[in-house]
């Protein structure tokens, strides 16, 4: 692992993380051996490492692992009751006692937000449709409790950061209150993924369209995970009511009033890291305004 896939995990869990960094190659090498793996690459993560390996009878195959348990449990147990859904990956194995979850390869796996990619709309669509129509089982945290997990991150990076003059944490602390208030009312409840971005949905070929991956599981509306969707043609220099006019075709039952809610309150999370690195877009400043 080098310095600075180290350098994110002990941002996210602490200093005491490092003996977790320093066992995983042992860690790496008894699980390899117990499903028959080879590592080919390395994928850094904010909360653990991602591994691409070749199985041994040939087929691409990816072992995930963190050093939050909670984690790799939450993530199995929403992966498994989706099991079946082909625009979910699918789990081939578990060691939840190490954090380990091993996952069918996706090929090509490219992620949505590479360059030259086309949002396929009808296939988010029916990603959505299939994800949102599991009934929930038993045991899974709530929307609510992801809401203040988020926003106590968010708080946590913005505070004397670069990023609190233009986004000040009065901002961030009514955006709270607004996704708060969202998460506890509204009837329709699902499994929500709670983290669906771009980068979360891989292309799985001609065959297979796309694959959602990296839950963060609760249960709750489902129109939060429709955040991400709706807003990326802001990153273009379009609207919101573009990112509408382009899903809602292939949602049925789109709420569009609660869906720009979502995205209003949602929005100052939008826009934390690369303000903290400087950047000012125009899609920074719209994010900015909506949270206003």
């Amino acid at each position: 692992m080098d310095d600075q896939a180290r350098a994110r995990l002990v941002t996210r869990f602490g200093e005491d993380v490092g003996s977790w960094c320093d066992g995983l190659p042992a860690l790496v090498a008894r699980l390899a051996k117990q499903w028959g793996l080879t590592v080919v690459d390395a994928k850094p993560g904010n909360t653990g490492r991602t591994l691409i390996c070749a199985g041994d009878d040939g087929v691409k195959k990816v072992l995930k692992l963190t050093p939050d348990h909670t984690i790799a449990e939450t993530e199995a147990a929403a992966l498994r009751a989706w099991s079946g859904c082909s625009r979910v990956v699918q789990v081939l194995g578990t060691e939840l006692a190490d954090g380990a979850i091993l996952l069918e390869g996706i090929d090509p796996g490219t992620q949505l937000f590479e360059a030259g990619v086309n949002v396929p709309w009808a296939e988010i669509g029916d990603l959505l449709t299939q994800i949102h129509a599991v009934a929930p089982p038993a045991g899974f945290s709530t929307l609510e409790d992801r809401v203040v997990f988020m926003y106590t991150l968010a708080e946590q990076g913005l505070r004397g950061s670069a990023a609190e003059a233009a986004l000040p944490l009065e901002t961030l602390d009514r955006a709270r209150l607004r996704a708060l208030d969202l998460a506890t009312s509204g009837g329709a409840t699902s499994i929500v993924h709670g983290d669906l971005h771009p980068g979360n949905v891989l292309d799985g070929g001609p065959g297979r369209g796309a694959v959602a991956i990296d839950p963060r599981p609760s249960v709750g509306d489902p129109d939060f995970d429709l955040a991400d969707w709706v807003t990326l043609p802001m990153m273009d220099g379009g609207t919101l009511e573009d990112g509408f006019d382009a899903l809602a075709p292939h949602l049925p039952g789109f709420d569009a009033e609660r869906v720009r809610a979502w995205c209003v309150a949602l929005s100052p999370l939008f826009v934390i890291r690369p303000l903290s690195r400087g950047e000012r877009t125009p899609f920074i400043e719209a994010m900015l305004r909506m949270a206003a």
